[in-house]
């Protein structure tokens, strides 16, 4: 026996004590080295023992936006993703909020906003994605907020099924710009019991992608509602699908 590349070889020799055949020994033994490393790797492949790399997404259309989660399709998957996850198909949400969402993929970082699709081997392009949906999620205390605009201005609404419109403080309507002046004044049922209300109509109404136009409201004087309250007449226009702590609102033809 002798050593050779730091491993023990067998040497073998003729029946006549002749030359040793050290070499072909040697190359035999490697050759059968390789072969059970192949075999090796093979069956680990098979029982899963090694990772195999994901196959690189072809196209991401970004669905609907939340903060810090999003929902992707991905070659034509859906997926509901939340900041730091990667889909099956290797693309991870790297932030998320009301406005735009960041993918990563194959190491490639893209932007993308709602309507938006992104092909990460090919550029980026533009194309309808359906009805606008807003996809949001339930806070701990169980209730949803939106974030928003009236008019134009940025505000965070509270979901309200059982309103029958869009109801607001007065310390709101001033922020974003409404002259109470043209209202017409009347009375609400509240839980706190008949409160005087100031019924005006707003310019816009924007949910995520969803816009409205020319929205009723409700005028509360005061400081309350401290959150406004987005109520039948913004949600009756929109399609709701709850699912969990997940509620999507689907705009109508």
């Amino acid at each position: 026996m002798t050593a050779t590349s730091g491993r023990l070889y067998w040497v073998q020799e003729s029946r006549h004590g002749g030359t040793r055949s050290l070499r072909g020994a040697v190359l035999k033994l490697k050759s059968l080295e390789v072969a059970r490393g192949a075999l090796a790797l093979s069956a680990a492949l098979t029982c899963g023992l090694l990772p195999l790399a994901a196959p690189a997404a072809e196209r991401v259309t970004l669905l609907a936006l939340t903060q810090d989660k999003a929902i992707v399709s991905v070659d034509g998957a859906r997926r509901v993703l939340a900041r730091g996850d990667v889909s099956p198909e290797g693309v991870r949400l790297v932030e998320a909020n009301t406005q735009f969402a960041v993918i990563e993929v194959d190491g490639l970082r893209q932007t993308l906003q709602l309507s938006a699709v992104v092909a990460p081997t090919a550029g980026q392009s533009v194309e309808e994605s359906g009805p606008a949906t807003v996809t949001l999620w339930a806070g701990s205390e169980g209730f949803f907020r939106a974030d928003g605009t009236i008019n134009g201005y940025p505000v965070r609404f509270l979901v309200d099924t059982g309103a029958s419109s869009i109801a607001l403080s007065g310390d709101t309507a001033r922020r974003v710009g409404l002259d109470l002046s043209a209202g017409e004044p009347g009375f609400a049922q509240t839980a706190s019991g008949i409160t005087p209300i100031v019924s005006v109509r707003l310019k816009s109404v924007s949910v995520g992608e969803i816009t409205l136009r020319n929205v009723q409201a409700g005028v509360v004087p005061g400081s309350y509602p401290e959150i406004p309250l987005l109520g039948g007449s913004f949600l009756g226009h929109v399609d709701m699908v709850r699912r969990g702590d997940r509620l999507e609102l689907i705009e109508k033809p």
